[in-house]
């Protein structure tokens, strides 16, 4: 087996320090008691996305109840759940002017829902404080609950994001409590119990995967109807968690790339920087104008 990397290519090389803009709204998130993935994740595009007002928000408190071997937010016994924190977040959003937002949680399985009600709540907050704001929710795998999914999927995000992270082989290791088939089995859901919601879905590359491992991630994400995908190269947050294997380059993100949109994904994002909410806009605006029928589906 190839030794690890250990030293980032030029392309991956980034500064990475908060200052002006970037660095005054994570001191007004945190005075507001909200959380961004952005920093529980130790994300390399924070610094840029701060700047320009952006920020992926985390509900549900700030512990995860698994312990993923990528992640670098914590795992442990989550407090409960903060009745307040929909409102609240809605009146943050809606005093920052933002179009589209992006909102995350951490798994709660100690929750009888997974806190797909409270998820739902968030939406609905966000559309009642910010009319026309469009958002994006990433959620859990909800240990394979059907009606938990179609909870938040009542709350009508413009779309609903669940990441398979890794190919088949190596999710069991990197995702001890999650499933490769039930995160596929989510997905295909999604369209079961809304034909026209757009989903969403993301690999981490340079875990020790392989080209035919990753198409094979693909086709298996496009036969579970998803519309949107992002590929990024996996950095690993500290010496406790998975090495980095590989750092890919950018031309075989350009190739995965093509490959996607053979396959028919509506949008697709793919570089060495890009994680599950990059530009989430953007992208959302270009499935919602493109989206192609998933396998089996009727186009519109």
């Amino acid at each position: 087996m190839t030794s690890p990397p250990t030293r980032k290519p030029p392309w991956l090389r980034r500064r990475l320090p908060l200052a002006g803009g970037a660095a005054g709204l994570e001191a007004q998130l945190s005075r507001q008691g909200l959380g961004t993935i952005c920093q529980e994740g130790r994300c390399p595009n924070r610094a840029e996305c701060f700047g320009r007002g952006v920020a992926t928000f985390l509900v549900m408190g700030q512990v995860c109840t698994r312990d993923c071997g990528f992640c670098a937010v914590r795992s442990g016994r989550p407090e409960p759940l903060d009745p307040g924190e929909p409102e609240r977040l809605a009146r943050q959003v809606a005093a920052m002017g933002l179009s589209f937002v992006v909102v995350t949680s951490v798994t709660r399985d100690d929750l009888p829902d997974g806190g797909a009600a409270h998820l739902a709540r968030v939406v609905l907050a966000l559309r009642q404080q910010c009319p026309g704001l469009g958002v994006e929710l990433l959620v859990p795998d909800f240990r394979g609950s059907r009606e938990a999914l179609a909870t938040v999927l009542a709350a009508k995000p413009q779309v609903l994001a669940h990441n398979l992270e890794t190919v088949a082989r190596l999710s069991p290791a990197l995702r001890p409590a999650a499933r490769y088939a039930r995160s596929l089995e989510l997905l295909a859901r999604v369209k079961q119990i809304s034909p026209a919601q757009l989903s969403k879905s993301g690999l981490m590359l340079g875990l020790g995967e392989t080209r035919q491992e990753v198409l094979a991630a693909l086709g298996d994400l496009r036969a579970a109807g998803c519309d949107l995908l992002t590929l990024g190269q996996y950095l690993s947050p500290g010496a406790q968690h998975h090495p980095v294997v590989e750092y890919v380059p950018p031309q075989a993100f350009a190739e995965y790339e093509q490959a996607a949109r053979r396959l028919g994904f509506a949008a697709v994002a793919a570089g060495p920087y890009v994680r599950s909410s990059y530009l989430a806009e953007h992208y959302y605006l270009q499935a919602a104008s493109t989206a192609a029928p998933s396998p089996g589906r009727p186009g519109t």
